[in-house]
């Protein structure tokens, strides 16, 4: 993992940001994002850079609601998957939370497995009006959404750690 860098994406990033999550939603494995999109949401992406500057992953924080984030647009190259950058992409976004003030993270996602992997649950879309109303009405998708939504909750995370530190 030492030879990648976990930072803030730049404006500069977009392009190639753009063209691994294209590459992948071409493949089913996550929804696409327009280069506007990206260029407008940038503060809330992370890539992950080698040490010869090339962007390899990326994974976004967006603020959803009053204490609620999204973790989304999460991909990996797909050479370099299973080697932890996505979770790493993903800890850097959970780490982020606290200076939003977010209480609760969710993703939708067809990596169940993976976010499970990460402490987050299963949870019913339901849950989750101010994403279906804010994104979701405006996806092909809807409402037949085949995404599995999962959730993490990170007060219960800190206060957990809180306790075992005293």
């Amino acid at each position: 993992m030492k030879p990648y860098a976990i930072r803030k994406a730049h404006q500069n990033d977009v392009k190639t940001m753009h063209e691994l999550l294209l590459q992948s939603a071409q493949k089913g494995l996550l929804l696409p994002r327009a280069l506007i999109y990206l260029y407008v949401h940038i503060r809330n992406f992370y890539v992950a850079e080698s040490r010869g500057g090339e962007i390899v992953a990326c994974c976004a924080l967006t603020p959803i609601w009053e204490e609620l984030g999204e973790i989304c647009s999460l991909v990996v190259r797909d050479d370099l998957r299973r080697q932890g950058l996505g979770r790493c992409l993903v800890n850097a976004c959970i780490n982020e939370c606290g200076a939003l003030h977010l209480k609760k993270i969710f993703a939708l996602t067809y990596q169940k497995i993976f976010f499970l992997s990460l402490g987050f649950n299963v949870v019913e879309k339901d849950i989750l009006p101010q994403k279906i109303w804010a994104d979701c009405v405006n996806c092909p998708k809807y409402p037949d959404c085949d995404e599995i939504a999962v959730l993490l909750d990170i007060s219960e995370k800190k206060d957990a750690q809180a306790t075992s530190t005293v």
